[in-house]
């Protein structure tokens, strides 16, 4: 396997003080590839409830069986697997399903053109992207609107820039300026042009998810996307227990070519799902195991992840909610369930049904992402800037997830019990009665000793409101609009870049102005 991406530039990195104070405020990206826990992962589902949960999903694969509707390909690759099938009814024979996930991998490399930015999905690893989906944002002016492409390629850069975030993401928000038939082109492209960090693939159509393929060739070349994977997409079960068309026709161009995909089933519990935790994990895990298992039939060792997206509901408005203990418990109990099945896992986030980036944001969101990074999830899809539930990226929240995201590695790094961690000599230098500040184990290690914010306020009530009294959010908007002035693109072969633009020349000439 070829290792080494003929396109971009490989990233520069410090040194000495200012680059140890620079990584103590979360601000260099480079030395986070990715994060990597030295910390077992949480586990609240017993062995025993998990074989029974797995014991469930082989039932609903084998009784009830999952929908693969509109696409008989799909339908004669699985019979002949030995699935029965009916109509477009799919029951697995017990045990199938979760012999033919045996050729998944257990990780994989997605390379970035930039070869510092490449993760490695699955394993002790975690990897956070942004906010995916939300047709509108709120801007730097607080104001909610429609999404464009400017605000799109603004996320891009933003997540370029921020340490916090490990990959681009895919469809950071919806740029409904441009027709829904044309807007993966521009939008593949920005991920290519004005980042070097890996990126997703459009899955909207199985044409679109072939132009992520064909524009991914030019960047990377097209031997070397023959033998590495360069793009991990996202495709969503139609919960309950059912695949469509256009998902399935995504996921077959993707594992064709290598490329991953995360096969998620999408649930709020209540609706789509069972309202129990356990049940949910049941449902969970067939439809999550029918889907890796197709993935398996394209192409066996295709790189395919374990998704989940739980969100529990409002019963009385019918409203998903975020942050509440049972998400958290399917999250966790996935996650194992993942681990059983020795494939990777994506799952969490940086969730809340907030309307504005206040108090209810923040503890939703942080009641999200905790478990997530303490279940051991892989790939951390809507780490920063999601907003009511998903409908808006915001971002003064993009700034401020990423800032606590710069934490995590801190939270999974274990303690550290080597001799300066025990810090005998400190206290022996220091004795009873005496403070530390001035002690040569605190001078040594103030820098790098504590996780520092890079935008919370830590100063006197009194010199805060003497300063105008700003509040996060508003900091976080100045520090978007700041950043977006200072952004520099990453080095690009202009010859490459000029084969992109054709490209979406030519297809912005072959494709219909349509909004399906």
């Amino acid at each position: 396997m070829d290792d080494t991406a003929p396109a971009g530039r490989r990233a520069r990195r410090g040194g000495g003080r200012d680059a140890r104070r620079q990584l103590r405020a979360g601000g260099d990206t480079q030395a986070m590839p990715f994060i990597t826990r030295n910390t077992p992962p949480v586990d609240i589902l017993t062995d025993e409830a998990a074989e029974i949960i797995e014991a469930n999903a082989e039932t609903i694969l084998e009784e009830i069986g999952i929908d693969f509707l509109e696409d008989a390909e799909a339908l004669a690759l699985l019979k002949d697997a030995g699935c029965d099938v009916h109509g477009e009814r799919v029951h697995f024979p017990r045990g199938l399903a979760r012999k033919l996930c045996e050729t998944a991998p257990s990780s994989y490399t997605q390379h970035a053109r930039n070869p510092s930015r490449s993760v490695e999905i699955g394993g002790n690893n975690m990897v956070f992207a942004p906010v995916y989906g939300p047709p509108f944002v709120r801007d730097l002016e607080n104001e909610r609107r429609y999404a464009t492409i400017e605000d799109f390629r603004n996320f891009v850069k933003l997540v370029y820039m921020l340490p916090g975030f490990h990959h681009s993401g895919g469809t950071v928000c919806e740029p409904v300026d441009l027709p829904v038939t044309k807007r993966h082109l521009e939008m593949i492209y920005a991920h290519q042009r004005l980042s070097d960090k890996p990126y997703m693939g459009s899955v909207t159509a199985p044409e679109r998810a072939q132009d992520t393929v064909d524009m991914s060739k030019i960047l990377f070349g097209e031997e070397f996307v023959a033998n590495n994977t360069v793009t991990t997409s996202l495709i969503n079960a139609n919960s309950p227990m059912t695949w469509d068309s256009t998902m399935l026709g995504a996921l077959k161009v993707y594992a064709r070519n290598n490329q991953a995909c995360i096969t998620a089933p999408f649930i709020l519990a209540g609706a789509m799902s069972p309202v129990s935790v356990a049940g949910t994990l049941a449902q969970t895990l067939a439809e999550a195991l029918s889907g890796i298992a197709f993935t398996q039939l394209i192409r066996p060792g295709a790189p395919v992840v374990f998704g989940s997206f739980a969100s529990s509901m409002s019963m009385q408005t019918g409203a998903p909610t975020f942050g509440t203990p049972e998400p958290a418990k399917v999250l966790l109990g996935c996650a194992k369930l993942a681990r059983r099945l020795k494939v990777p896992f994506r799952s969490g986030g940086s969730l809340t049904g907030s309307k504005t980036a206040d108090a209810q944001a923040a503890y939703e969101s942080a009641n999200t992402i905790m478990p997530t990074v303490q279940g051991g999830v892989n790939f951390v899809l809507h780490a920063g800037g999601w907003m009511e539930g998903g409908l808006v990226a915001d971002y003064a929240k993009l700034i401020l997830d990423a800032d606590q995201l710069t934490m995590m590695q801190s939270v999974v790094d274990g303690i550290d019990v080597s001799d300066n961690g025990q810090a005998m000599d400190a206290l022996r230098e220091t004795g009873p009665g005496k403070h530390f500040l001035g002690s040569s184990h605190t001078q040594a290690n103030f820098e790098t000793a504590f996780w520092r914010s890079s935008m919370a306020d830590n100063t006197t009530y009194e010199q805060w409101s003497s300063e105008g009294a700003v509040e996060s959010h508003e900091r976080a908007r100045k520090r978007a609009g700041e950043m977006l002035e200072q952004y520099a693109a990453p080095e690009l072969d202009p010859a490459i870049d000029e084969a992109l633009r054709a490209f979406i020349d030519r297809r912005m000439e072959e494709l219909p102005n349509s909004e399906y």
